[in-house]
């Protein structure tokens, strides 16, 4: 069952705030993050996945001047995912990478600050911005919830179009029980630009480092069973919102279930 409230996350473990919590907006304020260290150190800190996306833009929270929320908008790694709902251009459109925001903001915190960064994305000639929500929960390897699953009620509660699930998919789960995407897997296969981060990942649960010579997806392929677990997902939810133009989304109707 999803827990009531809306989630919020300290430590990589997710927390709930009462919806109808009001915030005081005169004591919080929304800038724009210059470059990525202060963006990625919080979300690596703080957000479940402990990952980080490639951002575009870079939206604050701060309550009397601490930084108390992240929103991180940026491009995916296939352009289809803005294209087909928002034609075009894909830099015209971004994707909602990472929403974090502490504890201690209070419950109706989120739709305040994504209203405040979407007014500065329309600013800057952003048409409209996609949004993933995972409702899938993940356990570690020890039993424990790291994460109960995230409907997507904050995107629902700021009228967002829901445009169905995206394409179900296996993820290999690390002991913590954070996952290792696809994507993420290919990088380290491809010896593509990220894929020494990926590695790091299964030499911190007791695989040997890839040695001068040795093929990454021979090592990949050894390992992975050994330290990793698959988990058959169904898909995220998919959410969408119009900034600007005509692009008008029609919406089914909003998910009520976690899984």
């Amino acid at each position: 069952m999803l827990p009531f409230g809306n989630q919020r996350w300290r430590g990589r473990r997710d927390l709930y705030r009462p919806p109808e919590e009001p915030i005081r907006s005169r004591e919080y304020e929304v800038s724009e993050i210059a470059g990525d260290l202060p963006a990625r150190a919080f979300v690596q800190e703080h957000h479940y996945s402990g990952t980080y996306p490639a951002a575009r833009f870079r939206y604050g929270l701060y309550h009397r001047g601490s930084l108390v929320g992240v929103a991180v908008f940026s491009h995916p790694s296939n352009d289809l995912a803005l294209t087909r709902v928002f034609p075009g251009d894909p830099l015209d459109s971004v994707d909602l990478g990472r929403f974090v925001l502490l504890d201690s903001v209070p419950g109706n915190g989120e739709t305040w600050f994504l209203a405040r960064t979407f007014e500065r994305l329309r600013r800057i000639g952003i048409r409209g911005v996609v949004s993933f929500s995972d409702p899938v929960p993940r356990r570690s390897a020890d039993g424990r919830v790291v994460f109960a699953g995230h409907l997507g009620t904050i995107y629902q509660a700021h009228n967002a179009a829901y445009l169905g699930r995206s394409r179900p998919s296996t993820l290999r789960l690390l002991p913590d029980g954070s996952g290792l995407s696809n994507r993420a897997l290919q990088k380290l296969r491809g010896h593509e630009r990220g894929w020494r981060y990926v590695a790091s990942l299964l030499v911190k649960y007791g695989a040997t480092p890839p040695q001068n010579g040795e093929s990454l997806s021979d090592w990949t392929d050894r390992w992975l069973p050994r330290l990793t677990r698959p988990l058959r997902h169904r898909g995220n939810h998919k959410y969408a919102w119009t900034l600007a133009g005509r692009n008008v989304l029609t919406g089914l109707a909003y998910p009520k279930g976690i899984g």
